[in-house]
């Protein structure tokens, strides 16, 4: 069973940087898309990143030019890379990974940004 296991969470000033990893495990086959998303208290889950298996990125405008999504396939793991942290990007994250019709979502990690 094909399971997704984020970490990296944590209190972290404005202006301050936090990489977030999502480690696949439970079967050997790899994702066509492994993606980050976060919903805030009273907000909808959005898609703040991800990354194609061939490496293709996508990137939320709110975070463009400060998170950067990247993939370790020997690791299965999945980065982001957080910089210039803002109180708005506080959030509860989430990974999920996409192969063919299926999709699998972790249990997340939270986020808190202080100003």
């Amino acid at each position: 069973q094909v399971q997704l296991v984020e970490s990296g969470g944590g209190l972290v000033q404005f202006g301050g940087s936090l990489r977030l990893s999502c480690l696949v495990s439970g079967n050997i086959f790899t994702m066509d898309v492994v993606g980050w998303y976060r919903q805030a208290p009273g907000k909808q889950r959005e898609l703040v990143a991800d990354i194609s298996q061939s490496g293709d990125t996508i990137y939320a405008d709110s975070v463009k030019g400060r998170f950067t999504i990247s993939s370790d396939n020997a690791k299965n793991t999945v980065y982001l890379q957080m910089n210039s942290l803002k109180p708005e990007d506080t959030a509860k994250y989430y990974c999920k990974g996409n192969y063919r019709q299926y999709e699998y979502w972790g249990q997340g990690t939270q986020v808190t940004v202080s100003s």
